[in-house]
């Protein structure tokens, strides 16, 4: 049994909070990327489908949200067309004095347990990534997630739920008017697909000097940029579809000043391990 697991299943027991089998067994990862703005249609119709149709059990987790109720409520609403079984918010953070998010007081963290517990399909909103990341500041609800997802429950996020799916995660602080990655903030993220660096908004906003710099800094990971009204699904960490309007880029380092650009548009499919 893998070590997320047991911690899932351990802290779930302390709080007395009963576990599906599902949350003990290795399957195929099913991720969601979506890079904010318009969520197509067709990409939360996968993410349902992925979690199981018409039994699929969704769990929104507003964490990145300054406006957690509305954030969700609005991820609901556009799911009802693709008629889950059911969909339901999760506890919603606490923000201190600065807007940063703190860990969940013991009545929410149980009720995170609960429904991460009975969930087939985890979705994130969009807001401030590092938010998620204050939440997850809790070690045993960040390995509960990773153990659900690894036990093939659906995931899924746009905008800022977008950026935290990378273990390298980009805060959005820095100066990005330089191609330099010493001037990109970045901070642990879910790593849920791992060797790449994820960006949203990317063409709508011109992000892309803060992805170059990083990948010309770390040229071991592949940077992926998603523009809006756009997703990338992936299965198994690795093989990845677009979905949507826009491309997304993909950003390999062949030297220290020089990259590679690969756009793919909708329809189009890749390895995401399969470097050039």
């Amino acid at each position: 049994m893998e070590r997320g697991a047991l911690v899932l299943l351990r802290a779930a027991a302390a709080l007395g909070v009963a576990v599906t089998a599902a949350a003990t067994t290795a399957a195929e990862t099913r991720l969601v990327i979506i890079g904010g703005g318009d969520r197509p249609p067709e990409t939360l119709a996968r993410f349902v489908g992925w979690a199981g149709g018409a039994s699929a059990r969704i769990l929104v987790l507003p964490w990145a949200s300054g406006e957690p109720k509305a954030s969700c409520e609005t991820i609901l609403e556009e799911l009802k067309p693709h008629a889950p079984a059911a969909a339901t918010c999760g506890p919603h953070a606490t923000l201190d004095a600065k807007g940063k998010a703190v860990p969940l007081d013991a009545e929410r963290r149980r009720d995170a347990f609960s429904a991460l517990a009975r969930a087939t399909g985890v979705f994130f909103t969009g807001g401030d990534q590092a938010r998620i990341m204050d939440v997850l500041a809790d070690a045993e609800l960040l390995a509960a997630l990773k153990a659900r997802f690894a036990a093939g429950v659906a995931f899924g996020g746009t905008s800022a739920g977008a950026a935290v799916m990378s273990a390298r995660m980009i805060t959005g602080e820095g100066d990005f008017t330089v191609i330099d990655g010493d001037e990109v903030e970045v901070r642990p993220g879910l790593g849920l697909v791992e060797g790449v660096i994820v960006d949203q908004h990317f063409v709508r906003r011109q992000r892309e000097n803060r992805l170059f710099g990083l990948v010309l800094k770390y040229p071991g990971e592949r940077g992926v940029g998603i523009d809006e009204g756009t997703a990338l699904l992936v299965t198994d960490g690795r093989y990845a579809e677009v979905l949507g309007r826009g491309p997304v880029m993909l950003v390999d380092a062949k030297g220290p000043d020089r990259l590679e650009i690969t756009l793919l548009r909708a329809g189009q499919t890749i390895d995401l391990r399969a470097r050039p």
